[in-house]
């Protein structure tokens, strides 16, 4: 009887190192796929969800199951297709069009360079801005989701944007908001290839499955989305149930007001 308690206790405890919280990156990765893409949606701030996201491009590039890196950090249309795998940063940064004031190279350059180290493209995926005006005023956008869930779109961008943006304004917001989800979809389509994973990095509100970028996605593109949650959050409850396949954890980060800024702004 001891025996088999002990080997239930090992079999548990290996069970939790290939696919529990403290499991390499490449493990948990790992058993997410196959899958056409694989979405990782980040908080922007946290220095452990960019060093993930960069183990994650190393570990599927060295299994050749990489098809494409694609960034919501970055506008449709910059590529570093063109670039050999001896690139500088400066040279991929000017291929992306990146804009350092809004993602600090310093937090995205490793991941950005170990793509392109391995021969893999980075592709910019976000909506254009000079294209945001027009989707503010795009009604079409209105019903690309259903009813719910383009309500429910429509608070996560009150609370976006902390419950100070004048109500007339956010209709255009959220249009902006699914066209942004629905760039980075069509950047999924166009980038996918048989047998290898395409994968997005973004923010957690763009991956999320009932709301985000797989909401925009055809039926035949098979997709898996991660959430990097730094600490606990007070967001976790019933109704977030489904929007994500996987939830891998990180240590808090120090108490920040978001809405400061704002608020003085």
């Amino acid at each position: 009887m001891f025996a088999v308690v002990a080997a239930a206790i090992a079999l548990a405890g290996c069970t939790a190192f290939f696919n529990g919280p403290n499991a390499p990156v490449a493990r948990r990765a790992a058993a997410l796929l196959p899958t056409d893409a694989l979405i990782i949606g980040e908080q922007h701030d946290a220095p452990e969800h960019h060093a993930i996201e960069r183990e994650t491009v190393e570990a599927l590039a060295s299994k050749g199951k990489l098809a494409a890196l694609l960034l919501e950090m970055a506008e449709e249309g910059h590529s570093t297709a063109r670039l050999d795998t001896a690139a500088t940063d400066a040279q991929a940064q000017a291929a992306l069009g990146w804009n350092d004031k809004a993602w600090p190279w310093d937090s995205y350059g490793p991941v950005v360079m170990a793509a392109v180290r391995a021969g893999v493209p980075v592709i910019g995926a976000n909506l254009p801005r000079a294209r945001m005006k027009n989707a503010m005023t795009d009604v079409s956008l209105d019903v690309q989701l259903n009813g719910e869930a383009y309500t429910a779109q429509q608070d996560a961008v009150r609370e976006g944007h902390c419950k100070l943006l004048p109500e007339p304004q956010i209709v255009p917001m959220t249009r902006i908001q699914v066209g942004r989800d629905r760039a980075m979809a069509q950047a999924i389509v166009k980038a996918r290839q048989p047998g290898k994973t395409v994968l997005l990095i973004s923010g957690a509100g763009h991956a999320t499955k009932v709301l985000g970028v797989p909401q925009h996605l055809p039926t035949d593109v098979s997709v898996k989305a991660v959430r990097l949650q730094a600490g606990e959050s007070p967001e976790e409850n019933e109704n977030n149930k489904g929007a994500y396949d996987a939830v891998w954890r990180t240590p808090p980060l120090p108490p920040k007001d978001y809405c400061a800024g704002m608020r003085t702004g």
